[in-house]
């Protein structure tokens, strides 16, 4: 049916050229036609777009034929390229008014010229509109086939997201949600950094992802930002198709007149622009709309509309007399009616398989809870018993100690002095002793000390190890430390180094003073330099 009409648009077009008048409305200048003859191939291509902007069908189709009857023969490559694109954007006005099958056709023939003129800078746009066309038809196994065939040959990131976007809707046709997404969110990335004009049918897409997940607040939210994409691009069919998917998105929800105004709109704009693809889903979407309302009638009569025009736009084989619609529509329900019945098995076969998990997972912890509590019960076992070898190892210690007291006091009955001598001693030992000149000195031994108090080994190892209780070598490290201690605390020494100060107090290797520091102070000298600046600052 539109193929005739769109044949008999050109036949009063051609009529107009051989000089028979012609409505001015469709021409943007008077003498239009009459003066093609003087264009130049460019012209005629920029004009041909021109009338296809601005939706034009017939007069664009005129421009076209004019380069596709041009003679093969003798053309360049200029023209070559040319005229595969006239081929091109006629299937893209076939495809416009859903005469799929002159749409396909002339899509081959541009793919047979490219073969031809070995040109293939248009192949990738042809791919993805022949995966249209399949896809349209819902054989979505041959449109995978060629969006996959036009992204391997596609130069341009500005279409890549398109060809993205199809293949995501082929996902979800297809049931594969997951993939769908990451193909989808791919797709937006690159448009979000282009500021792509295929912005509205990503997020349209995604739409259906999340209608399909039956998140309706997020769908809503997409087809939203989707209908305003196409709006600010002017892309009437895109617009047209938003509003029926928000049209459908309000009938899930129970919306009813929502879903019932947005689809008027979009059958307005449909109407306007011949997008009978879109009709013929809005007068589906009306059949359901009267369905939800129990208008069987109103009903019936949507969905005969709906017949007529599935079987004229796609050519689909014919549903018969019109008697026998009704029976199709009551297949067609009670086929819904089935599918919502398989939906609602499947999420409940999904709910009990998530409950077995969570109760496989709640055994799995419970056991790691029983062996955690096995497992300390073990290590408190373990560490009872240590602690009672450890016990009895300080008792032993404890007799061995007293056996040495004992022999120290027996020692102690044969002192060589009397304990006001050795106290006398020790009070001149620890005069000697504040001299940090002398005991910092590292040849500093006993025997000098014994020479500076003009006394001898014997009677000041006795006095020391009799009042002080400790032997002459813990005393001087006592000191030094002491005297190391005073070093670091002082901030003019900020800027000496640790083994600097332990040379300063006596000490000849880093090992013995760090062992007598950490011995006296329980920490090393590096980490107790690092303390006192730490709280000067």
């Amino acid at each position: 049916m539109f193929r005739k009409i769109i044949i008999i648009s050109i036949l009063l077009i051609t009529t107009v050229v051989l000089g028979q008048s012609v409505k001015p409305t469709l021409l943007k200048e008077k003498d239009f036609f009459s003066n093609f003859k003087n264009l130049t191939l460019q012209q005629i291509l920029d004009t041909a777009k021109y009338y296809n902007n601005k939706n034009s069908i017939d007069t664009a189709l005129f421009c076209y034929s004019l380069i596709i009857n041009l003679t093969e023969k003798g053309i360049n490559n200029e023209q070559q390229l040319k005229h595969i694109d006239a081929h091109f954007h006629v299937g893209n006005l076939y495809s416009r008014i859903s005469d799929y099958s002159n749409s396909y056709d002339f899509y081959i023939k541009a793919l047979s010229l490219s073969e031809k003129y070995n040109i293939d800078t248009l192949n990738f746009k042809i791919y993805n509109n022949i995966g249209n066309i399949y896809s349209r038809f819902g054989k979505f196994d041959v449109a995978k086939t060629y969006y996959k065939n036009a992204l391997e040959v596609c130069p341009d990131s500005s279409a890549i997201v398109a060809m993205l976007s199809n293949l995501g809707k082929i996902e979800i046709e297809t049931k594969n949600i997951d993939s769908a997404f990451h193909i989808l969110n791919k797709a937006l990335q690159i448009s979000k950094r282009q500021n792509d004009s295929f912005l509205h049918t990503i997020l349209n897409n995604i739409a259906s992802i999340y209608h399909e997940k039956k998140y309706y607040d997020s769908a809503f939210y997409c087809l939203r930002l989707a209908l305003e994409a196409a709006k600010r691009g002017n892309q009437i069919e895109y617009e047209a198709d938003n509003l029926t998917g928000l049209g459908k998105l309000f009938l899930e929800i129970n919306k009813i007149d929502s879903a019932f105004h947005y689809i008027n709109i979009s059958n307005k704009i449909a109407k306007e622009n011949n997008l009978f693809g879109i009709l013929t889903k809005n007068y589906l979407v009306l059949s359901q709309i009267e369905e939800s309302k129990k208008n069987i009638g109103g009903a019936f009569e949507y969905y005969k509309t709906y017949s007529n025009l599935k079987d004229s736009v796609f050519n689909v084989e014919k549903f018969g007399e019109i008697n026998q619609l009704q029976r199709f529509y009551e297949i067609s329900k009670t086929n819904r009616q089935i599918e919502e019945l398989t939906f609602e098995n499947k999420i409940k076969e999904r709910t009990i398989y998530y409950q077995r998990i969570i109760r496989y997972i709640i055994s799995v912890v419970l056991l790691l809870v029983i062996i955690g509590f096995l497992h300390i019960y073990l290590q408190k076992k373990k560490l009872n018993k240590a602690y009672r070898a450890l016990v009895e190892k300080n008792l032993e210690i404890i007799k061995i100690s007293d056996k040495s007291s004992k022999k120290q006091e027996k020692k102690s009955k044969k002192r060589s002095l009397s304990q006001n001598v050795y106290e006398e001693i020790v009070s001149k030992i620890l005069n000697v002793m504040k001299d940090t000149e002398i005991i910092c000195d590292p040849n500093f031994s006993i025997n000098r000390l014994a020479d500076i108090l003009q006394s001898n080994y014997t009677y000041v190892s006795e006095s020391i190890n009799f009042v002080l209780k400790k032997n002459f070598s813990t005393i001087l490290n006592e000191f030094r430390i002491n005297e190391a201690q005073r070093l670091f605390s002082n901030p003019d020494t900020k800027k000496y180094t640790v083994d600097f100060v332990g040379e300063k107090v006596g000490y000849n290797s880093r090992s013995s003073f760090y062992r007598a520091f950490k011995e006296i102070t329980g920490v090393t000298p590096s980490f107790y330099m690092k303390s006192i600046h730490e709280n000067e600052g």
